[in-house]
């Protein structure tokens, strides 16, 4: 169609729909994307109250069912209990001190239940000899929730001995831990009397990575954007018509 002559009014109902149609769905995206940007700062805020705040005791198993990833993860805790050298594992780990392995064992609390402890990293050539301290032992760490499955690229096998990631259930059934199993593990932190590593050696404590990617806002402002610019190309194509049609006042869709 020649570009110089007046399109027909079912061209431009068509065109317009689609283009108001967009253009609310761009508006929708920038709104959503504000709305995820102030729960993002709302679970920043949380989490960094959360590790200044005074340690709590190990939740109790009539609690664990309530417990949920967006308000209890990196809670500090206190728990008390028995360390069950026997049945530590180790999982693979990347951290800043290099590649390695997560020392996770069980330690076992007064009320009889199983609480995973992630003792903290030690390089490979100490994957055979990982120390131990006194089996008894206080430790203040963060409440981290299990990581079932493996890596992204490999799983666990369990008959293997081969961890990639901190899976609380698969762990507790492959060391035959009775009775109950906290469903979380703790990150022991530095000085929290988690063995040797709470002094600065091996394994190292305190190594938990808190990151949270808040690109909200740039994307907010990109939907927001391309709605304006929607917005103009209707403005436009509306007056570019009227422009054809040779009078200010005429339907669309009516030929002169």
């Amino acid at each position: 169609m020649d570009a110089r002559n007046p399109r027909s009014m079912a061209w431009l109902a068509l065109v317009l729909a689609f283009a108001v149609l967009a253009c609310a769905g761009f508006v929708a995206l920038g709104v959503w994307q504000v709305n995820r940007l102030a729960w993002k700062e709302a679970l920043i805020a949380q989490v960094d109250r959360q590790l200044r705040a005074t340690p709590t005791d190990v939740p109790k198993p009539p609690a664990w069912p309530a417990l949920r990833r967006e308000q209890d993860e990196y809670r500090r805790l206190h728990a008390q209990g028995r360390f069950d050298f026997h049945r530590e594992v180790l999982v693979r780990a990347s951290t800043e001190l290099g590649a390695g392995y997560w020392v996770l064992t069980p330690m076992q609390l007064a009320g009889g239940e199983w609480l995973l402890v992630n003792r903290g990293f030690v390089p490979p050539d100490l994957r055979d000899q990982v120390p131990h301290g006194d089996a008894l032992q206080t430790v203040i760490g963060l409440l981290r929730f299990s990581e079932p499955g493996g890596s992204l690229l490999q799983k666990n096998e369990p008959t293997q001995g081969r961890w990639y990631s901190r899976d609380v259930a698969a762990i507790a059934a492959a060391q035959h831990l009775t009775g109950q199993v906290a469903p979380f593990f703790i990150d022991a932190q530095v000085g929290a009397g988690a063995g040797p590593g709470a002094s600065g050696d091996w394994p190292r404590a305190g190594l938990t990575v808190i990151h949270f990617t808040n690109n909200h806002l740039a994307y907010a402002l990109t939907w927001f954007a391309l709605a304006v610019i929607m917005a103009a190309a209707i403005g436009y194509l509306m007056a570019h018509e009227r422009r054809l049609r040779g009078r200010p006042g005429a339907s669309f869709g009516e030929r002169p």
